[in-house]
């Protein structure tokens, strides 16, 4: 399908463009594919945190079908608000909406090892952090000084260092079977790999949707290699497919609701890095799809919809959503700027979120399939933090806040027993773990330290302050220096 063939190069260019419905709706669906995979790897990811995911033999993993289907739900239900809005709610543009990797460092330690039971603490955050983030759109363009490539681009990066982690454990078998002889198998690895391979293949080697989608074509490939070398057997898919439901609404507060400081001072905080995010996006597809640059009304009402559709998930079950960078890409791609193409796609989601067959189907991926498609993406997260630390001036002093900064986050997530002292008793026998969470996230001190460092340091640094801490690494790049 050529764009000429969709409308005229100035239809292309206007948001409020409707193509015609046997045209939008293949576009429509061509976003969901591109950001299905990253939609609901959290999900999963959270729910093995928890103990009930893939391989934990938990009587709750059949729970790990809900917070699927509701993060296909409201990766929908955000998406229109987004392009359609209601308001001062949403921006009227083409903004993709799913599931944010950037809030899993947090959910992590929140309910690890706690079952269906460390859920009512993590959704009571999920609902307060997104009407925080509601809140931030009064003020966005005001704070985003704050927020320098140098602070971002080292958040995003400890997203990925955090979650790398979990992609390997998940390519070698899964956390449930570390000390099993099948934990580390050849035959694990070759299903990750396989779903590795295809994916460079299809990402290097081709074009269009095929590149745009290859870790979920990789995913499919890798699934029926499972299926062959008796990974998975086809009794399970059917099974699976069997026992889901075809038709199910959520259900609100289905798994309570409380108040605990660590999820709402860590949904909060992380809202501020999220809410630029979704500036630079919006940003972005103005520019690439429009040839302008975004209003402040546009900006105001993506941060909107970004806090109202990450409260009205966290109400029903789902996790905290925010625009996805990928599908501003294949706007760029495609020339296609209509908002109305990506409802399409939001419908899409919306359908597939009320329909439980399909997460059934999802939930039968073998893990070590799944670790293959992760490994990749958040492997790329961590690239694309790096990227954006390109854009900083490496001149002393940001070297050494980002050193502060990385040193003691990426320790404090390597070595969470540092810190143990954290952990206060409180008089009725138990134990308040708000600090402890909150630091051993890793996440959160990093980007305290960087803000703080960044505002209250003078600008110039002398070489020589540098070079007794660096051991002589401090770095002399011709090109990294500049305005020493």
């Amino acid at each position: 399908m050529t764009t000429s063939s969709i409308g005229t190069a100035e239809q292309l260019r206007d948001p409020n463009y409707t193509p015609a419905l046997h045209k939008a709706v293949p576009l429509g669906i061509q976003h969901v594919l591109a950001m299905f995979v990253s939609n609901v790897t959290p999900a999963i990811i959270v729910a093995g945190a928890a103990g009930f995911g893939f391989g934990s033999n938990s009587p709750d993993f059949p729970e790990l079908l809900y917070l699927i289907q509701m993060s296909m739900l409201f990766a929908g239900v955000a998406t229109l608000l987004q392009t359609i809005s209601i308001g001062p709610v949403g921006a009227k543009l083409p903004i993709v909406q799913g599931t944010s990797f950037a809030f899993i460092p947090i959910m992590i330690p929140l309910v690890a090892g706690k079952g269906v039971d460390g859920l009512a603490a993590l959704f009571g955050g999920v609902i307060i952090g997104g009407l925080f983030h509601a809140f931030l759109a009064l003020f966005i363009g005001r704070i985003r000084f704050a927020l320098p490539p140098l602070v971002t681009g080292l958040v995003v990066t400890m997203i990925g260092l955090a979650l790398v982690k979990v992609g390997i454990q998940y390519a070698a078998g899964g956390v449930p079977a570390i000390g099993t002889p099948e934990y580390g198998s050849l035959l694990n690895w070759s299903a990750a790999l396989v779903v590795i391979i295809v994916t460079l293949a299809l990402k290097f080697f081709t074009s269009g949707m095929l590149s745009i989608s290859a870790v979920l074509i990789g995913l499919i490939v890798g699934y029926f290699y499972a299926l062959g070398v008796g990974i998975l057997e086809w009794s399970a898919v059917t099974g699976s497919w069997e026992r889901s439901a075809s038709f199910a609404l959520p259900q609100p507060f289905k798994y309570g609701f409380e108040f605990s400081a660590a999820a709402i001072i860590g949904f909060c905080l992380m809202a501020f890095i999220s809410a630029i995010e979704t500036v630079g996006d919006v940003s972005g597809i103005t520019k690439g799809g429009a040839g302008r640059e975004a209003t402040d009304k546009e900006i105001e009402g993506a941060t909107y919809a970004d806090g109202f559709g990450t409260a009205l998930a966290g109400v029903f079950g789902g996790f905290p959503n925010t625009s996805f960078s990928q599908n501003v890409g294949l706007i760029a791609m495609t020339g296609v700027m209509s908002r109305h193409v990506v409802t399409c796609g939001a419908i899409f989601l919306i359908i597939c979120g009320l329909v439980p067959k399909v997460g059934g189907v999802i939930r039968t991926v073998p893990i070590e399939v799944l670790g293959g498609g992760v490994i990749v993406m958040f492997g790329m997260v961590v690239a694309a933090g790096i990227s954006m630390l390109s854009d900083v001036n490496w001149n002393r002093r940001n070297m050494v806040i980002f050193a502060i900064a990385l040193s003691v986050g990426l320790g404090l997530q390597l070595e969470p027993g540092a810190v143990a002292g954290l952990k206060f008793a409180l008089a009725d026998g138990s134990s308040n773990d708000t600090l402890y969470i909150l630091m051993t996230s890793g996440l959160l001190p990093a980007a305290f330290i960087a803000i703080v460092l960044n505002l209250l340091l003078p600008e110039d640094l002398s070489d020589e302050a540098t070079e007794e801490v660096a051991g002589g690494l401090s770095g002399h790049g011709q090109g990294s220096l500049n305005g020493e």
